[in-house]
């Protein structure tokens, strides 16, 4: 799929502005900028005045190639079938015919998905993105409906023989007395982890506040569910020390650094060919994996009700999928270094990217009216890991949640909706009563209706004249 349409295609396309108000929700940082023309739709604005003039030297990347991909997709079908898993094996039967079954799909999705709101390094890699999430999508589904005792001890053992036994889980709360051994004997790979996490987390967000929310709700999280997972009991200084104001803080500072560069970039592209010297020529090749364009995240929570509940639901949703880890992890026996635990965290940071930026835009952009593809996927795949966790979780956590969590718990849903009633509920219900109370001096009063008087005409005076005064 062509990142530029022809020419001939906007020139023929005579759509009004009433087609931007069915923005599909996957319009781009730079679309979003386009001057939109009474002729053009916001796509077909941008193709015009923002996209990159494609290079002669890599337009070949740049072209419909669906037959020829047709046909490798098919040869290698063939190479796989008849001399890659013609064998007795079936373990490793299964193994190549899964894989080949998703990079199936994911090459179908590549050609056929509609484009997502970046396009660096390229639209297509962004396609493969949200096939992968379809993908992930159908493989949560399918063990939704197995148990994990099938899951623990047949399925997963399949794709490696080394799971399948319970873990050791480690807890940080032995040793609680602040003294900078107790602290060393903490330092382990999971506090760059951490760092690393939060660094990815500010890239994705944008936003400073959005970060530092997150980060201590996070460890509200922990100290919420330590009775059901070990590892979530920690120290006082481990929560708020290493955790928050050291590795969290490292992580989203640089990550907002990272933003901050990219937002006062100035974004010039040059073809390849039209740049003289080697070193540019591969500065220019580099910069193919930066952002086209960048837009500073303004989430405004308080602006609105509808802000406000996005932003709640976005918080929880981002929690959501941090908890999901730790209890997929615990439930399916899996060990932390995994490569299935790996390979989710970054799938999830290449999905993040494109998802967060729909539901900005769906948020703030009056003119979209639905969720983008990305989003959409990005909340499929975290509330089906949820049904996972619930069913799989059913008899593994007996004891009880502590009282003083379920009364923090409820004191802050109370203040969190009081808030919203006073910010959002009252003062509009003041408001209108301010209105209503202004529009009649006593309620006895009757509101007589205003009746336009039309002056008579004189004579001498034509009706224009009259018509004339009553306009000015």
């Amino acid at each position: 799929m062509s990142l530029r349409r022809p020419s001939s295609t906007v020139g023929s396309s005579r759509l009004s502005l009433l087609s931007a108000d069915l923005n599909d929700g996957s319009l781009s940082d730079s679309e979003l900028l386009a001057p939109v023309s009474p002729s053009l739709n916001l796509r077909e604005a941008w193709d015009n005045e923002f996209s990159d003039d494609v290079d002669p030297s890599v337009a070949f990347f740049y072209k419909p190639r669906s037959v020829r991909l047709l046909i490798l997709m098919l040869a290698g079908l063939v190479y796989l079938a008849m001399f890659v898993a013609n064998t007795d094996d079936v373990v490793f039967n299964v193994k190549v015919g899964i894989g080949a079954a998703a990079v199936v799909f994911c090459l179908i999705g590549m050609i056929q998905f509609r484009d997502g709101p970046f396009v660096r390094p390229h639209p297509a890699f962004w396609r493969i993105v949200l096939s992968t999430s379809v993908v992930y999508q159908i493989l949560l589904v399918f063990v939704l409906f197995q148990n994990k005792h099938t899951m623990r001890e047949k399925f997963l053992p399949y794709l490696d023989p080394t799971v399948g036994v319970p873990l050791p889980e480690r807890s940080y709360a032995d040793a609680c007395t602040l003294t900078p051994q107790t602290i060393w004997d903490q330092m382990d790979v999971f506090v760059v982890a951490h760092a690393v996490g939060w660094y990815a987390k500010a890239i994705v967000l944008r936003d400073y506040w959005f970060c530092w929310i997150l980060s201590v709700m996070f460890e509200i999280m922990e100290y919420s569910l330590a009775h059901q997972l070990p590892n979530f009991a920690e120290c006082w200084w481990d929560h708020w020390i290493l955790d928050v104001l050291m590795a969290n803080w490292a992580g989203i500072i640089l990550g907002m650094k990272t933003c901050q560069y990219f937002a006062m970039k100035q974004y010039t592209w040059r073809g390849i060919t039209e740049i003289p010297t080697y070193r540019g020529k591969v500065k220019r090749t580099m910069q193919q994996f930066t952002p086209h364009s960048w837009t500073d995240f303004k989430w405004e929570g308080t602006k609105t009700f509808k802000n406000f509940v996005a932003v709640i639901g976005l918080l929880y949703l981002v929690l959501q999928s941090e908890l999901n880890a730790f209890y997929l992890k615990y439930l399916l026996w899996l060990p932390p270094s995994h490569y299935i635990n790996v390979w989710r965290l970054i799938y999830y940071f290449f999905m993040a990217l494109p998802a967060v930026r729909e539901a900005f835009q769906y948020m703030t952009d009056r003119r979209c009216k639905r969720l983008g593809m990305h989003a959409w996927m990005a909340t499929a795949n975290i509330l089906t890991e949820l049904l996972i966790v619930i069913k799989f979780g059913q008899g593994e956590f007996p004891e009880p949640m502590p009282w003083e969590v379920k009364v923090g718990w409820a004191v802050f849903g109370a203040m969190l909706g009081g808030y919203a009633l006073v910010r959002f509920g009252l003062k509009d219900d003041f408001a209108g009563s301010k209105l209503s109370g202004a529009s009649s001096d006593s309620p006895d009063r009757k509101v007589r209706p205003i009746v336009e008087r039309v002056p008579k005409s004189r004579p001498g005076k034509s009706a224009k004249s009259v018509g004339k005064r009553r306009s000015s």
